[in-house]
């Protein structure tokens, strides 16, 4: 007899999870979470998840209490003898530390991987690492899904002549690049020197975007600085408009105001992180339907790589 699925949600994804059951034809299962004034918190499942295929839909951003309800949810699960517990984790939240990339830092993002198998989960479903090496951080599978499924289409459907696709830095060139060659498009590589975290210094253009639309992508815009920077160099370069794309909308700080104040004609994120404003700039296009899919394919022990574009 095979497992039963149940889909459940963490409290940071709640209306992506509702929206992904009711892709996939489930009921979102009933948790709670219960608050101590401390600021400890504990979860509880209100329904039986023993001997079921369990998914864990939950973005860990802002990282620190959804990471930790999301491990708890999993233990809670496992010691209901779940038969599989399976964590959805549309946006990866400490995926920018996959290396020491200076002395005395800590690797953030294989300290959460630990973290997670420690808790016991079987599987995990993420979208757009910020860097590919997180997969092999797993000692179990990782189904690495990709926004390019639902940002493609729509630079598709907008119909721009003279497109180009730019990077923000050198190192989403190879996206940009994958996304130029599917698009048929002429490529852009801004080049960028930080003065600290999350504060840009000089910015430079490498490619013609003179009288051209431009598209800039990249997997995530936190506190849209590089981004906005770059949409404005790129218009006085010539580009006769700008958007941007990018899976995850971290947008902190002066994110929203810079995104309002930049040259940038609209700016495309997926619904892996809720937004915390509505910007006339930004548009948001939902994953619910990708990650339905890949889910009853995993349920049903099916092969994903139909579910990917690029």
């Amino acid at each position: 007899m095979k497992a039963p699925i149940k889909i459940f949600s963490g409290s940071n994804s709640e209306y992506l999870a509702g929206e992904i059951a009711k892709a996939a034809g489930l009921q979102l299962g009933k948790s709670s979470i219960t608050r101590f004034s401390d600021g400890e918190f504990e979860v509880c499942y209100e329904e039986t998840v023993r001997g079921a295929q369990v998914f864990i839909i939950q973005s860990t951003y802002p990282p620190t209490d959804n990471l930790m309800e999301l491990l708890l949810m999993i233990d809670a699960a496992k010691r209901a003898s779940a038969y599989k517990v399976i964590a959805v984790i549309p946006y990866f939240g400490f995926a920018r530390q996959d290396r020491k990339d200076r002395p005395r830092v800590a690797i953030g993002a294989k300290l959460v991987a630990n973290l997670l198998m420690a808790a016991g989960v079987d599987r995990v479903m993420t979208m757009d690492l910020h860097a590919d090496q997180i997969q092999g951080f797993f000692d179990i599978p990782v189904d690495h899904l990709y926004g390019s499924s639902v940002l493609l289409p729509y630079i598709e459907n907008l119909k721009l002549d003279n497109l180009v696709v730019a990077s923000p830095d050198m190192g989403g060139s190879k996206r940009a690049n994958t996304y130029a060659k599917y698009l048929n498009a002429g490529l852009a590589i801004c080049h960028k020197s930080r003065e600290k975290a999350n504060v840009v210094g000089e910015m430079t253009a490498i490619g013609d975007v003179d009288g051209r639309h431009v598209v800039i992508v990249d997997d995530m815009i936190d506190t849209a600085g590089t981004i906005t920077k770059a949409a404005n160099m790129l218009k006085e370069k010539g580009a006769l408009s700008v958007r941007a794309i990018a899976t995850h909308a971290v947008l902190s700080g002066p994110a929203y105001e810079r995104i309002k104040e930049s040259a940038l004609e609209e700016v495309v994120f997926t619904d892996s992180i809720p937004l915390k404003k509505e910007v006339s700039k930004i548009k948001e296009l939902t994953i619910a339907d990708i990650f339905a899919k890949t889910i009853l394919n995993v349920y049903n022990c099916e092969s994903i790589s139909s579910n990917f574009i690029l």
